[in-house]
């Protein structure tokens, strides 16, 4: 099948199928003509690295998993690879720690909000306006 073809049945664009194949993900066959011809394992693949993309795994967290042949089937029936825990383990370990920082950094914001909200109303430069946005963005989530 064609490109197009394969993007069409993994829910993908054509562009995502080629930077599959520049990552080294996929690898067609090239047809007398020149252009690039998938088999039905590039489809499973593609639907693989799609799903294992959208649930937070890099590309090259997915590498390390076709390098063990561990996306040749469908996640759904195909026995996860040893290091597939592991690999998830450690990318969520990540995320975990990137969200840390981030409510970290959003944490000394609003208080930097609030200390200049309360400088500017002690010394009479805030207005009421200024202050409903100011509050609004202290709010915790």
């Amino acid at each position: 099948m064609r490109i197009g073809e394969l993007a069409d049945s993994c829910g993908v664009s054509t562009r995502s199928v080629r930077y599959y194949e520049q990552q080294g993900l996929i690898a067609p066959r090239r047809a007398s003509n020149g252009y690039r011809e998938y088999d039905e394992l590039a489809v499973v693949r593609v639907r693989n690295i799609r799903e294992l993309l959208e649930s937070g795994l890099t590309v090259e967290d997915i590498r390390l998993s076709i390098e063990k042949g561990c996306l040749d089937q469908p996640l759904s029936t195909l026995p996860r690879c040893p290091d597939a825990v592991r690999i998830a383990a450690d990318r969520l370990g990540a995320l975990d720690r990137r969200i840390a920082t981030l409510q970290d950094l959003r944490r000394r914001l609003a208080r930097q909000i609030l200390e200049t909200e309360t400088a500017m109303a002690c010394d009479g430069t805030l207005v009421a306006d200024e202050r409903v946005l100011a509050s609004a963005t202290s709010n915790s989530h």
